[in-house]
């Protein structure tokens, strides 16, 4: 008798019936808050379904939720309370989303806004409901869309391996950045071959893996390093199989091949390869409960402190609201418009010739004033100069950025190296297909100040619209062919021209 009431008593305690009120409060507060923030939870809502790269974020949603189903034994167990610690993660997140508002970078808010619906979990329904959804509430940190700054570097990789593979099959090659020539003709590792949508798959498929399979921290840091070795390295083969195939079978056969294996196979391929390396180190019981009870109880005991649900989730609200306020305030107070009489200057030596087809034109959406022309000299050399200036940058009106500056990603053209920058700013030489490269020299002005790195631009950026000042941003570029003179006629353009800071300043005045 008394060991049947001992295996009953856990059906006795609170169930999720109890649990009524702070589940209303929280889905009325998050709601509000999704709707305070209605702009960053659409825009990723939108990345989860337009873009590949980002697409298995539609799968975390119900992954999270089979989670907490999961869970629901241990929750039962516990008592919700409103928590009022948990308003440090919310006011972290709310820093998070002002730094990303104020240095345009998208990631960092929608980064701040997943962090403070996690913190307003945690404030409506207290310490031990935290510690049993402590790994659901991390794992939604996936919903994030990021990643696109492993591209570049990925690009460079595949291309790298691909060179070592090309030299032991003993296929002649040679290398420009991403550009790969052969006998069988002239390859480019483009984005999209880079495999940064699958490494970024792999990795949220194995910290879910990693917490199902494993109890050991070593063991799971080692599958999750294996699932970040093995993508790149099965890219770097599928680019080199691609190139073989078109030196063998020719390139129309290597393509079809390519989108086939890519698009289908590749990533299936890939999971089959780390859980065959990784299956045998398991040692995690698949029957295992997700959490200890008697760990989740313990920490519900230590809340020292408890303020009702409606309280918690207020605060919360009024903290995540303060980052829009003091970012509209602020950025407004510095706005000057640009003159809709902008035009590009006369420079000494140089005359105004018409471009009938330009084949480069650098990409600024968004701008608030954005002209290309292009001058010629005596000598006849040719020079593109492009101004694009906005009189505010905010979300999509950003001066640096993905898609952003002298390749449009969606072009022709592509960065083929960086060259010798002149003093506070940047210089590098792009290439397309069927076309001779160009070399282009740029400068970015954010208020007084002129400088060459994107890096800067963002702190710079980040500052003013924290602390107000000058919001006008602008970028500068020279650009031109090397059959019209290259680098030497930018050079010498730039001199006509005169300090560029003040060249921007009186295009954007009118003057």
């Amino acid at each position: 008798m008394s060991r049947q009431a001992t295996m009953a008593r856990p059906l006795r305690l609170p169930t999720i019936a109890g649990w009524r009120a702070h589940l209303l409060v929280l889905g009325v507060a998050a709601l509000l808050l999704l709707m305070l923030f209605a702009r960053d939870a659409a825009d990723m809502a939108t990345i989860w379904w337009s873009s590949s790269s980002y697409e298995h974020c539609l799968v975390i949603l119900p992954i999270i939720g089979w989670l907490v189903v999961q869970r629901l034994p241990v929750l039962r167990a516990v008592t919700p309370r409103g928590w009022p610690l948990p308003l440090l993660w919310v006011a972290a997140g709310a820093l998070a989303w002002l730094l990303g508002e104020a240095a345009g970078v998208a990631v960092a808010r929608h980064l701040g806004l997943v962090l403070m619906l996690q913190g307003l979990v945690a404030a409506t329904l207290g310490r031990g409901a935290t510690a049993a959804l402590l790994f659901p509430l991390g794992y939604a940190l996936f919903l994030v869309p990021a990643g696109d700054a492993l591209v570049p570097p990925l690009q460079t990789i595949t291309a790298m391996m691909c060179m070592v593979l090309l030299h032991l099959a003993h296929i002649p090659a040679t290398i420009d950045g991403v550009f790969i020539t052969t006998p069988a003709g002239w390859f480019k590792v483009a984005e999209a071959c880079s495999g940064a949508k699958f490494l970024i798959a792999m990795i949220a498929l194995g910290a879910l893996g990693a917490h199902l399979g494993f109890r050991r921290w070593e063991r799971r840091a080692a599958f999750l390093l294996v699932c970040v070795v093995v993508p790149v390295l099965a890219n770097g083969v599928r680019a080199f199989a691609t190139i073989w195939i078109a030196q063998s079978r020719g390139a129309k056969a290597a393509d079809g091949i390519d989108h086939v294996i890519y698009g289908w196979f590749f990533f299936a391929a890939v999971i089959a390869l780390v859980l065959a390396i990784s299956w045998r180190f398991f040692d995690r019981s698949a029957l295992a409960p997700p959490v200890e009870q008697a760990q989740v109880l313990r920490a519900g005991e230590r809340q020292t402190r408890t303020w009702p649900p409606l309280g918690a989730a207020l605060a919360a609200l009024a903290i995540a609201g303060a980052a829009p306020l003091w970012s509209a305030v602020v950025v407004a107070g510095g706005v000057a418009p640009v003159a809709a009489a902008a035009h590009l200057p006369e420079v000494a030596g140089w005359t105004k010739v018409d471009a009938t087809r330009p084949l480069w034109v650098p990409r600024y959406d968004g701008a608030d004033r954005l002209l290309v022309q292009r001058y010629r000299d005596a000598t006849g050399a040719e020079v593109d100069l492009a101004i694009a200036v906005y009189a505010a940058q905010a979300r999509g009106r950003s001066l640096v950025g993905y898609g952003h500056g002298a390749i449009d990603p969606d072009g022709l053209w592509s960065w083929a190296a960086d060259t010798s920058a002149p003093a506070d700013g940047y210089a590098e030489r792009i290439e397309a297909a069927g076309a001779v490269s160009r070399e282009v020299v740029g400068f970015y002005r954010v208020g007084e100040m002129n400088t060459g790195s994107a890096p800067r631009v963002k702190i710079e950026t980040l500052r003013r619209h924290l602390l107000g000042g000058d919001q006008r941003a602008a970028a500068l570029l020279v650009s031109s062919a090397d059959a019209q003179g290259g680098r030497g006629a930018i050079d010498r353009f730039l001199v006509a021209l005169g300090p560029v800071g003040p060249a921007i300043d009186r295009f954007a005045d009118g003057r």
